[in-house]
């Protein structure tokens, strides 16, 4: 019997089974569906294709693993790896750092980074050679630098000055062409870690169109999690990336703008200026 939601049903199982190998016959058998019509229905719901979504899970638990063992050899075979090799061929896309880097908390890691004054207060933009590692919104610059030397207690912080690194100058220019009322590039890279579960959701926020908002119960229901709201709002909240991330974009049921981690009334000027077509400056802060 088919589940009734197939592809929630499915999300489950390959989080549940991310140790082990679940060929595509394997997934049609689980769900009912054609390998077709799966991994299009899977993909057009998570933003991933169902092999990309249990490499997620299987590098979670990595990550998990790097925490509670001695060595990162324990932690990946611990996470169903057969190889260093196949550990290490994921690092780039899955962890944004090396396994022993992530294990050390970013230690021998070189962040890059600039503060800005803008029409929506300091902004510091923060990157590794590998892409933006953190976008945070404040009215104080030590307030900001202090909350980037706790995001990377071990890495090595260097605020710097034109010209930047070529990771730290595609996102400069993006985010100062944005809040100078253009729209904000998509695809440029980033280098944050994540949860399976935060991963799926960020995907999906960033697929939802400038100028639009959806409920947290909708994000929930399009990632196939109609039960996860809560967990939906959490994923918004540990979002190390404003903007670029577009966790603005999601509000309360009721229409109310909920929270944001860079304080509401920020959340209100975006919202408005990108409904308005981000014709022109920002509004001020």
């Amino acid at each position: 019997m088919m589940p009734i939601d197939p592809i929630a049903y499915l999300s489950q199982y390959l989080k549940d089974h991310s140790e082990d190998s679940v060929s595509l016959a394997d997934m049609s058998r689980i769900t009912g569906l054609s390998s077709f019509h799966l991994q299009r229905k899977f993909k057009a719901a998570l933003g991933v294709t169902p092999k990309q979504f249990q490499a997620r899970c299987r590098m979670e638990r990595v990550k998990q693993s790097l925490r509670k063992t001695e060595t990162v050899t324990e932690a990946l075979y611990e996470a169903g790896f057969g190889s260093s090799s196949r550990l290490y061929e994921r690092v780039d896309t899955q962890l944004g750092m090396t396994p022993a880097e992530y294990k050390a908390e970013g230690r021998g890691v070189e962040i890059s980074y600039v503060i800005l004054a803008t029409a929506l207060g300091k902004i510091l933009i923060a990157a590794t050679d590998r892409g933006l590692c953190g976008l945070q919104l404040g009215d104080q610059e030590s307030e900001l630098r202090e909350a980037l030397a706790v995001e990377y207690p071990a890495a090595e912080l260097r605020e710097t000055s034109a010209p930047y690194p070529e990771a730290l100058r595609v996102w400069h220019e993006a985010i100062c062409g944005f809040v100078a009322g253009g729209k904000l590039k998509t695809g440029l890279p980033l280098d944050i870690r994540a949860t399976a579960f935060q991963a799926t959701v960020w995907q999906y926020l960033i697929r939802i169109p400038e100028g639009e908002t959806q409920a947290y119960s909708e994000v929930a229901e399009g990632i196939g999690r109609p039960q996860a709201t809560r967990a939906v709002a959490r994923a918004c909240a540990a979002n190390p990336v404003a903007l670029a991330i577009p966790c603005h974009r999601v509000i309360r049921n009721n229409g109310e703008l909920g929270g944001y981690r860079w304080g509401i009334e920020r959340k209100r000027l975006i919202l408005a200026n990108e409904a308005r077509g981000a014709k022109g400056d920002f509004e001020r802060y």
